[in-house]
């Protein structure tokens, strides 16, 4: 009682299936696999001290916009 059998796994795999479906579920491998190539090189970036491709944000600039208000006549 206490560990599934494998006809148990295969169950609870063939509902798994049934309820997401196999697009949904290839799309959430495919995101979990380039979540985890992006760590890791991310990781190897920051062991190099290499700087990142990423462009860093300005901070303190303004945008000067002239708003002009629309009236119905």
């Amino acid at each position: 009682m206490g560990s599934l059998s494998i006809t148990h796994w295969l169950i609870v795999l063939v509902i798994v299936l049934l309820v997401f479906g196999t697009k949904k579920l290839r799309n959430i491998g495919s995101d979990l696999g380039g979540a985890v190539k992006g760590f890791k090189e991310g990781m190897k970036g920051a062991e190099s001290g290499a700087p990142s491709d990423q462009p860093t944000q300005s901070v303190g600039h303004t945008i000067d916009v002239k708003a002009e208000e629309k009236v119905k006549s």
